[in-house]
């Protein structure tokens, strides 16, 4: 199990990468903030995988959703806006993870 940070791009849903959208398909659980990911960028996910907005919820109940995604073997897409070096929370969401001893890319 693995959670993978994938940039959601400039916006438009064609403009994900090759990689992005390829670890979309595959990945049983994709957590998301819908308040600023376009909705078009779902469809990249696998039929019937389960897709968690994000946006209400708290870091202690997205890291509940790794949590419990590790414990199923399930590996996850963590979808998110723009490019994850500039403008990201992606560091405090790899504190969380590597406190569970949770792999990440």
């Amino acid at each position: 199990m693995t959670v993978h940070f994938i940039g959601a791009g400039p916006g438009a849903a064609d403009l994900i990468t090759v990689r992005g959208s390829k670890l979309l398909e595959r990945c049983p659980v994709c957590l998301y903030a819908g308040s600023i990911v376009s909705p078009e960028l779902l469809n990249y996910c696998a039929a019937g995988a389960k897709l968690i907005d994000t946006a209400p919820m708290s870091l202690d109940e997205i890291e509940a959703e790794y949590v419990a995604a590790h414990q199923a073997g399930h590996d996850v897409a963590r979808l998110h806006s723009g490019d994850l070096s500039v403008w990201s929370a992606v560091a405090e969401q790899i504190r969380r993870l590597e406190k569970h001893a949770i792999p990440y890319t």
